[in-house]
């Protein structure tokens, strides 16, 4: 019998710190669509509810990888690929039914798109100070559960911060009640010589 087809393929994306075992950034899926048989069962289904259920998975699986040479396990009857980046592991875990070579290429987007974002300064104090651009980059990679990009460029770009010269040049309008009343009479004039134009 054919395993049931669906877009969710990751239940979790990990960010570890290896020096003591720290939580920097962990996002757990839940299948947003399970089978209407028996949901319980569903392979997509995560048996990690509760914050100390999670705590327990991720300390086991940092302790199994700690000594790894591969970059793709089998933990808890869930894949879970991992790389290294500093003092930082970073994982995908999916189903045990998932394409490995799928996550794979999930958590080289991931890495990638980090080095990007971060300079090619991944570690777990850099990753603190630009939470919200390594949120964003996990959101952009998955959503739900499912995976949405997986181009390093597409999704750094997409994140990254606005350029700084775009700041300094709102420096120079002028919001005072003049300067209002100047740009409220220059687009009367624009539109009065538009009109005239149409006519």
């Amino acid at each position: 019998m054919a395993p049931n087809l669906s877009l969710f393929s990751v239940n979790a994306i990990l960010i570890l710190a290896t020096d003591d075992s720290s939580r920097v950034l962990t996002k757990y899926y839940d299948a947003p669509h399970p089978p209407t048989g028996n949901p319980s069962t569903y392979p997509g289904q995560i048996a990690y509810k509760t914050v100390k259920d999670q705590k327990a998975f991720e300390k086991g699986l940092l302790e199994k990888t700690a000594k790894q040479t591969s970059d793709i396990i089998l933990y808890d009857n869930r894949i879970c690929v991992f790389k290294t980046e500093g003092d930082l592991m970073l994982y995908v875990v999916g189903g045990a039914e998932e394409n490995e070579i799928l996550l794979y290429h999930v958590i080289l987007a991931l890495r990638d798109s980090l080095n990007i974002l971060l300079k090619n300064s991944v570690d777990k104090r850099t990753v603190i100070e630009n939470y919200d651009l390594v949120s964003l980059a996990v959101d952009e990679l998955v959503d739900d559960g499912i995976i949405l990009e997986i181009d390093p460029v597409v999704i750094a770009s997409r994140v990254s911060r606005p350029p700084a010269q775009d700041m300094t040049s709102m420096q120079g309008i002028d919001l005072s009640e003049r300067g209002l009343m100047n740009a409220w009479d220059f687009g009367k004039a624009k539109l009065a010589e538009r009109l005239r134009q149409g006519l």
